[in-house]
């Protein structure tokens, strides 16, 4: 079992913030802390988007990445990122990351897909947005683990329908809810990876820090996770 702290766009565009989610994230028990790297005008749309501002702020460039990594490194925790772009894989490579993560907008980004492939690398790849009855077709010499998701932001319990959902197919749980009840749900259903946004202070402006979990939280998750380890 592991915990994946999404970090994400929760830097809001402060290095130094990003550097203290790090250790954090280490602190309270994370395994992983993951962040987003993408082109913000390439990825996110500007009419009618009033976080476009906050996109732009929020990207990360090589020379961050190169920075993150290091203090991952430092820090004694995985680093992993989303990536959104073919040209970011190479930069992930840069930094010698162990496996990428797919997001769920990215499920069907072919060209994006085959690249980190090519990489040989492992794949966690969030089905939040795929439609199909059957997991998508992705193949990768390091293998591909699949996430339940659901992409509403943030998600209700009402939404998650974990009676339906068969963790020994899934390997985890991508979770978008507030608290952390329906982390601590799938793992006792058998997910053996959460990933979970992470932040400092709920209240901080931008999308993701409402609905992520604050090292208190991210520490209680992981007590349990060692408990139910423990216990199976």
């Amino acid at each position: 079992m592991e915990i994946i702290a999404e970090i994400g766009q929760n830097h809001n565009g402060d290095m130094q913030l990003a550097r203290r989610l790090i250790a954090e994230a280490k602190s309270a028990g994370a395994g992983v802390a993951k962040f987003q790297v993408y082109d913000a005008r390439a990825l996110f749309p500007k009419e009618g988007n009033e976080w476009f501002d906050y996109n732009c702020k929020t990207e990360l460039s090589r020379s961050d990445v190169e920075t993150l990594a290091r203090d991952c490194e430092h820090e004694g925790i995985e680093f992993m990122a989303s990536v959104f772009d073919v040209e970011r894989v190479a930069w992930l490579e840069g930094v010698g990351m162990r496996r990428y993560k797919i997001a769920s907008r990215s499920v069907k980004d072919r060209a994006l897909i085959e690249t980190v492939a090519n990489t040989g690398k492992p794949m966690l790849v969030s089905l939040g947005m795929w439609e199909g009855a059957d997991f998508p077709k992705i193949t990768s010499p390091g293998g591909v683990e699949y996430l339940y998701c659901v992409s509403k932001y943030p998600t209700e319990m009402s939404d998650l329908h974990f009676g339906k959902v068969d963790f020994t197919r899934y390997a985890g749980f991508s979770d978008h809810t507030i608290g952390i009840n329906a982390p601590m749900i799938a793992l006792s259903r058998g997910a053996r990876i959460i990933e979970k946004h992470f932040t400092l202070d709920k209240t901080m402006y931008g999308p993701d820090h409402s609905g992520s979990m604050t090292p208190s939280e991210l520490a209680a998750l992981s007590q349990f996770q060692g408990s139910l380890a423990k216990a199976l």
